[in-house]
């Protein structure tokens, strides 16, 4: 079994942003030579999220509203009492999760219609990392 480690860098222009981040997993993928196994996509930073979705505005925008829903970004987390005023960025990342497996075959990402890589950033604004982990043959 072969394994292949890389890493994608964000900086959002947004404190909360979503990104389609699956061609630079597929160029990742195809750097690895691996042709059937997983690739494992982990957000590096515990105020961001990687999840499956469909590429279109619309869901992106109610996800982004949802989140801001069930975690508002208010001044009164207990968390704050750290110094820090991101509770809702750490709330957020957990509705999406933190990382994702997705199947290889024949050398690709082997999706279902209409799925692609999405990375949630909820406190942004500086350079963040994901970690891409290819594991097989």
């Amino acid at each position: 079994m072969k394994t292949y480690t890389d890493y994608i860098v964000v900086n959002t222009k947004k404190e909360k942003e979503i990104l389609n981040i699956t061609s630079q997993v597929e160029d990742i993928v195809a750097k690895s030579g691996v042709k059937d196994g997983m690739a494992l996509v982990s957000a590096m930073h515990i105020t961001a999220s990687i999840f499956v979705n469909d590429e279109e505005p619309g869901i992106k925008q109610d996800l982004l509203e949802w989140a801001e829903k069930v975690a508002p970004d208010l001044p009164d987390y207990r968390h704050h009492q750290t110094g820090e005023t991101n509770g809702d960025a750490h709330l957020k990342s957990l509705l999406f999760n933190h990382e994702i497996i997705v199947p290889i075959t024949e050398a690709r990402l082997d999706f279902g219609p209409w799925q692609q890589i999405f990375y949630g950033e909820w406190d942004g604004r500086r350079n963040k990392r994901i970690i891409v982990k290819v594991l097989g043959v």
